[in-house]
């Protein structure tokens, strides 16, 4: 039997003794992020406060740690499994360490999914991508080649070592170098999503490597600590910042050059689309297996493939022809 087979299958009796309970009173539906405080998933809150509003039966429980570690998140998910939520929606800090906590809630009848960030495919019954790893990995080498016409040095600054999804976005990005000739990573080092520790790190790589054209953080903190970096270094025009960020928080670095380019997928759609997940899955409406359509309400359909994972939707660019119409949304 397969993995995700095993998961589910673990999942299933428990979950039908909840369901009768779940049908009689609202679907408590618990969106666990990497940390509290972080823009992008405060955004997805509201996605999923829509999405709740629009089913009529649902309460949105938004949690998470106050740092982004798999301590933390498995501390919050103990606590959501006495709680008796019906669904758990996590954007995982590490894949592996919550699987076990993950694996209880399941067999207390409690759907678990992961978004943005996996879960190891043993701890949950599926996943949603916010796109494509591979097309985000070529988005963000795209976005600084774009602006490098003679090619140069880029550095990667990420979020923690042992982020599912950015190490996955870092690796698709590495199989894309040999398309884009004269782009040379030089290093990748981690902010671990915090502002300060980030910062710190765009200026090790400012100082450490003389000729750097651009620094690639595939994550909304990240971005911002590094263009302020680049700023205070006097540094704009030099090294462009780019990678994946919010509008709301990138405008002012768009507007004085230090970021050129950026993408994001709209994170509102993101926690929107978690939370139709979860509450179709609860009330039976889907099955996460191979194949199977699970509705996104105004998201369309999630298709689950072969490791029963799906993608929402393409990564967006956003630079000053635009980021004037999104900045005040998200």
């Amino acid at each position: 039997m397969s993995i995700w087979k095993k998961a589910l299958a673990t999942a299933a009796v428990a979950t039908t003794l909840m369901a009768q309970s779940a049908a009689a009173q609202d679907v408590k539906i618990a969106i666990v992020v990497k940390a509290l405080g972080i823009g992008f998933f405060e955004a997805a809150a509201k996605g999923a406060e829509e999405a709740a509003a629009e089913l009529g039966d649902v309460e949105i429980i938004y949690t998470g740690p106050t740092d982004t570690t798999a301590e933390g998140q498995i501390e919050v998910i103990n606590s959501l499994i006495a709680q008796g939520v019906n669904a758990i929606a996590v954007s995982a800090n590490d894949k592996d360490a919550l699987v076990p906590t993950l694996q209880k809630a399941m067999e207390r009848g409690i759907t678990v999914i992961s978004w943005d960030s996996g879960v190891a495919p043993e701890g949950r019954m599926m996943h949603l991508n916010p796109s494509s790893n591979a097309l985000i990995g070529n988005t963000i080498i795209k976005l600084a080649a774009d602006n490098l016409p003679e090619g140069g040095d880029v550095a990667i600054l990420s979020a923690s070592a042992t982020a599912t999804n950015q190490n996955i976005w870092i690796e698709e990005a590495k199989k894309v170098l040999p398309n884009y000739p004269g782009i040379n990573l030089v290093a990748t080092v981690y902010g671990d999503d915090l502002a300060d520790k980030s910062y710190r790190e765009a200026q090790g790589l400012m100082a450490t490597y003389p000729n750097l054209k651009a620094i690639i953080a595939p994550t909304t903190v990240g971005i911002l600590a590094a263009s302020q970096a680049v700023t205070d270094a006097g540094k704009i025009g030099e090294i462009n910042v780019t990678g994946l960020g919010l509008p709301s928080e990138m405008a002012g670095a768009v507007a004085s050059g230090a970021t050129k380019s950026f993408a994001i997928w709209n994170p509102i759609d993101l926690g929107y689309a978690a939370t139709m997940i979860s509450y179709n899955l609860v009330k039976g409406n889907a099955t996460a297996e191979p194949g199977a359509a699970i509705g996104m309400g105004r998201m369309g359909t999630a298709t689950l493939d072969d490791a029963n994972e799906a993608a929402m939707s393409d990564p967006f660019t956003y630079d000053a022809s635009n980021i004037d119409a999104f900045k005040s949304i998200f």
